[in-house]
């Protein structure tokens, strides 16, 4: 059946006259026949790219496009993800290096310098976006232990589209919910690179919980999780070389989410042992109302952080606390 209709959608992509036509069917079967596509996806995706490259279809079609390629990668092994998605977007990275006349930088990840130009300048800009979130959350589906480059630098987009265009987040086509997930698990990897990007996420998603509801409603549900992952890192589950960035995450919390921040700490810290058996009920007490005291000078935030990693480690007066 897809081997006799595929070729037929396929020809029909190039046809401005069929594109809403040929453009919703091939949503529909990458939606519905994705586990069953795997064979047809060089194919697929190499179609999609030209007409794409040339321009074709509206934008509301090229959104769709783009979405039915995320459903076909998410299907797909990480290696075939990561190479269809490569092919797909280094045209598009091109295209924006020359508007933004930068010399073409193979380090340029997962489209990191995507939001370099205008919007208006560069319509599939938001369609590319939400491609790589779906398809490199799929990999977060997958298992993401084994590509921390990939977690890294998807970070790294995030907390760039948060910092350049926050409104992407309001596309009902971005699952908002899954990226805050991946960011609280990716606090939890041992590359330190890893977990700075996440910090930074999370310290540029924070003050958008005033002017980007999807945004503000993932943090109401899902902050404590956040909370906990940081607690965790700080209570020695990190390096001691990250507390600056987690003090920066618990600081951006205080400063837009106070009244939720009291009543996450209190509850994170309630469990006995947690984040360290070394540390009292008081001491935990004592972190946490000095925390949700300082809401303006960060440098004291950072200094509360490491004088309570060194209790939960069992480091405090010792000379490695001294080196501190």
């Amino acid at each position: 059946m897809l081997s006799s209709v595929l070729p037929l959608v396929l020809q029909a992509l190039g046809n401005p006259d069929l594109s809403v036509s040929s453009v919703s069917t091939l949503k529909k079967i990458c939606r519905e026949c994705k586990y069953d596509l795997p064979p047809y996806a060089t194919n697929i995706v190499a179609v999609s790219q030209e007409v794409l490259i040339k321009q074709i279809h509206k934008t509301s079609q090229c959104m769709w496009l783009m979405q039915a390629l995320g459903f076909l990668l998410s299907a797909l092994p990480v290696e075939d993800i990561l190479r269809n998605l490569h092919s797909l977007i280094t045209p598009y990275i091109q295209q924006l290096e020359k508007l933004a006349d930068e010399t073409p930088n193979p380090s340029n990840k997962l489209m990191v310098h995507i939001f370099a130009s205008e919007t208006d300048h560069f319509p599939p800009i938001k369609a590319l976006f939400e491609l790589v979130t779906s398809v490199t959350l799929s990999i977060f589906q997958q298992g993401p232990r084994d590509h921390p480059d990939i977690v890294d630098s998807f970070m790294q987009l995030q907390a760039q589209a948060l910092k350049r265009k926050p409104d992407l987040f309001l596309s009902e086509s971005l699952d908002v919910k899954a990226v805050f997930h991946c960011g609280v698990l990716s606090l939890k990897f041992p590359e330190a690179p890893t977990v700075k990007s996440t910090c930074l996420f999370f310290t540029e998603l924070l003050p958008h919980c005033s002017d980007v509801p999807p945004l503000a409603r993932v943090v109401q549900e899902e902050g404590k999780l956040l909370v906990q992952a940081v607690l965790e890192g700080i209570g020695g589950g990190a390096s001691r070389s990250l507390m600056d960035q987690f003090a920066e995450v618990l600081f951006s919390l205080n400063k837009h989410c106070f009244s939720l921040l009291a009543v996450w700490l209190k509850e994170a810290l309630q469990p006995p042992g947690f984040p360290s058996s070394r540390v009292t009920a008081e001491q935990k007490d004592n972190f946490s109302q000095q925390i949700l005291r300082e809401r303006v000078n960060k440098r004291r935030v950072k200094d509360i952080v490491k004088e309570f990693t060194l209790l939960c480690r069992g480091l405090h007066g010792t000379e490695y606390a001294a080196e501190y």
